[in-house]
């Protein structure tokens, strides 16, 4: 059995993936099928000596989809990748514009006369003195408007007589049908002056021209997820200084293999995973790992591609290259994350394969039978396209994107911006929240937490330790520095300022004692230089074990005392996590600390699971995990580690202050950086899916009641005629409940 991934084109909407997925689970030996519709990728699991790669094709193909093998991209074909996908973007954009700067005065001569304040025409366009003309002037803005949404007629029909319908059949039904009897109306007019008022011209334009607006924002939407991507490939530099016989020479990262020896200097970041042969250094990799706290790095250390070399130059021996590097197994894991996630809003697409074909078979049907009874022409033309025109669904399709656009807008003025419906509607679903641990939970910078001496003031031994570090690089230095001025302290004037790489730094003060050298650093150092630590020891333990950074500080060859910095926890982090336990959901902590620090921080803030000792390509698989044991899981983090975590997860939130490419993966970003906002969210999305279910229901009912009428039930019993006019009113009726309905969630109180 083989797993393979095959690239998708032509698909529109869930029904579209539903189809594809239906068709190749008939195949023999295929065990699995799924379809991401975001990422247009089929991934299939089959035997390869029953099932051949073309035979597959074909099946796609002959379902009216297109399909080929899909295949790793380099950097730069993944770059054109993108700019194709962002030249489509473009191309429906200005087809929008174009649509709209035509709808305008669409409106202005069809509608213009029904305003209670006069809009005048010419007497050339007037519907009174010139009706010809008030027609063909609608017909020819609206032929412009249909031309440039022509996709969705292409799509549409050939998904209908293929025998899945879609949206786009829904669309190309409905405003088919109004543009086509308007069309009637219009040959009409010279020989009946009251066709002019029996136009759907607008009707047909303004839907097409909407639905282009929601396609827009999705392949908008689609852009993010490559963009996520692209950023994250970026952060590896594209070339690396080699070192072979004593010369430095600037390679394409490419071209260098396993084995050779490459120089990475301060301040420029890490080509490719390699191991330290020669020096010593400071390296961030926080945007790797999510960890806060530089790590130092000495002989034989390994250092990680992507992150950031801060003080020494050092000389390394590459280890790995190309698609076996950790940032790259990153990526691949972010893609195949991707590839993973199915579509959950299928209710519509499921819905319209019956809808469409029961309102056809109801209009043809009906004119049948009237047409039987002996009613001419115009009678039964006028009975199939009432149906047609009341059933279409603009309710259906209003039902669930009004209630996502109120509820993401409330959301949004709230701080919480949710990227789509999906992440909006499968978020009342969740019941495990995975939240990583630095910057989410913690503030995920370091600060000073106790200051510990037994010979001196605490607000001395500070300012000593900080006027030491003033012209430090190291954050855990800088957070020293910080400390101070949150305390108000003056700092001192320092002499003969030495960097100890990988231990920590001295100097003097001449103003405390001119003679003494102050150090200031790890335990390492201690040891080095032969400073007694004292009683000092068991204290430093003590704070490691509470997840702190204890820094020694020595006068000469003695420790005066502990300066302990670590990642704090937020003050509103507690509370939150009690707010969303209280909605029958589990809360798990995921880190990469030690298990006694991670046990400890998790009591603090009371969550139901701790799981420590994560490597950052891990995340992903625990929530894979819970995924598997039957939870909807939502991933809660800020990190580029996180990314891949943040797309398998069902839904993915970044809190606001962390790094771009979380920000991109995520379904959710929290700008306010409270986890209080992961519990308005999905009391949010418990709101919003509760209206769109009521919406469908007032769509349905319409519709329930407005068929039988359309297709001449009140005629039978009283002899009127239900004229395509009030269809057409009906029909506005009901988009008009729906979209009522839908701002009532405007009022939704989401603290409460």
């Amino acid at each position: 059995m083989i797993t393979e991934q095959y690239d998708i084109t032509g698909m529109s909407c869930a029904a579209c993936s539903s189809a594809v997925e239906r068709v190749t689970r008939k195949l023999e030996s295929v065990t699995e099928s799924s379809v991401n519709l975001t990422t247009a990728l089929l991934t299939i699991t089959y035997d390869e000596h029953v099932l051949t790669r073309d035979a597959i094709i074909q099946k796609v193909e002959k379902a009216g989809f297109g399909a080929a093998l899909h295949l790793e991209q380099t950097k730069q074909e993944k770059e054109k990748s993108e700019e194709h996908l962002d030249q489509e973007v473009k191309k429906t954009r200005q087809h929008l514009i174009t649509n709209i700067i035509f709808a305008v005065p669409l409106l202005y001569i069809s509608m213009g006369h029904m305003v209670p304040f006069p809009m005048p025409l010419p007497a050339f366009l007037d519907m009174h003195e010139s009706p010809l003309n008030f027609a063909l002037a609608q017909l020819l803005l609206t032929t412009v408007i249909l031309f440039n949404g022509r996709k969705f007629y292409l799509v549409g029909f050939k998904s209908l007589f293929l025998g899945h319908p879609n949206m786009d059949s829904l669309v190309a039904i409905g405003t088919g049908s109004a543009f086509l009897y308007s069309l009637v109306m219009t040959v009409r007019i010279p020989s009946d002056m009251n066709a002019v008022h029996q136009l759907y011209y607008e009707s047909a334009a303004i839907v097409v021209t909407l639905v282009m607006v929601g396609k827009y924002m999705e392949g908008r939407s689609k852009n993010k997820t490559s963009e996520a991507i692209r950023k994250l490939m970026q952060l590896a530099p594209d070339t690396a200084i080699v070192i072979s016989g004593g010369i430095q020479e600037e390679v394409p990262v490419e071209k260098i293999q396993a084995g050779t020896q490459i120089l990475i200097r301060p301040g420029s970041r890490i080509p490719l995973d390699a191991v330290v042969t020669e020096g010593n250094t400071t390296v961030d990799e926080s945007m790797l790992t999510g960890e806060s706290i530089p790590v130092e790095k000495a002989e034989g250390d390994e250092i990680i591609g992507g992150s950031m070399n801060y003080q020494g130059a050092v000389i390394a021996k590459v280890m790995r290259t190309g698609q076996d590097t950790t940032l790259a197994k990153i990526v691949k894991l972010m893609e195949d994350a991707q590839g993973k996630k199915a579509p959950i809003s299928k209710l519509a697409d499921t819905v319209a394969g019956y809808f469409v074909p029961v309102v056809m078979a109801i209009a043809v049907v009906a004119a049948i039978i009237w047409s039987i009874l002996g009613y001419d022409l115009a009678f039964v033309l006028n009975i199939f396209v009432s149906v047609l025109v009341i059933a279409c669904p603009c309710a259906l399709g209003l039902a669930t994107p009004t209630a996502i656009m109120v509820g993401t807008g409330l959301g949004a003025s709230r701080g919480i911006l949710i990227k789509s419906g999906e992440a909006l509607e499968i978020s009342h679903k969740v019941d495990a929240i995975v939240l990583d641990k630095t910057g989410t939970i913690t503030e995920g910078r370091p600060k000073v937490t106790e200051v510990i001496s037994h010979t001196l003031p605490e607000e001395e031994l500070l300012q000593i330790a900080a006027s030491c570090e003033t012209v430090s690089e190291h954050p855990l230095g800088r957070a020293i520095v910080e400390g101070a001025k949150e305390r108000e302290l003056s700092l001192l004037k320092i002499e003969d300022f030495q960097s100890i790489t990988g231990q920590g730094i001295a100097a003097k003060i001449p103003a405390k004692d001119s003679e003494a050298v102050y150090y200031i650093g790890n335990r390492k150092l201690c040891e080095e230089q032969g400073l007694k630590m004292n009683a000092y020891v068991e204290e430093a333990q003590g704070l490691a074990g509470k997840g702190q950074t204890p820094m020694f500080v020595a006068k000469n060859k003695e420790v005066i005392g502990l300066v302990s910095v670590a990642d704090t926890v937020k003050e509103t982090s507690k509370g939150a996590i009690a707010k969303i336990r209280s909605l029958n959901t589990e809360v798990y902590m995921l880190t990469g600390d030690n298990v006694r620090t991670a046990e400890y921080i998790g009591s603090q803030v009371g969550v139901d699971h701790v799981i420590a000792e994560v490597l950052p390509q891990d995340k992903a698989g625990v929530v894979e995990r819970l995924q598997k044991e039957g939870k909807r899981v939502m991933m809660v983090g800020d990190g580029i580690n996180d990314a891949p975590a943040l797309v398998q997860a069902d839904v993915g939130a970044a809190i606001g202050s962390g790094s771009d490419i979380a920000l991109d993966s995520a379904d959710v970003v929290l700008m306010k950086s409270n986890l209080l906002d992961v519990y308005r969210t999905i009391k949010l999305s418990h709101a919003t899916i509760r209206n769109i279910k009521q919406n469908l229901f007032w769509a349905f009912f319409y519709n329930s009641c407005g068929l039988p009428l359309a297709a001449g039930a009140l005629y039978a019993v009283s002899g009127h005629l239900l004229n395509p006019v009030f269809a057409g009113l009906a029909m506005s009726l009901s988009s008009v409940t729906v979209v009522g309905n839908a701002l009532r969630l405007r009022t939704l109180k989401l603290d409460e």
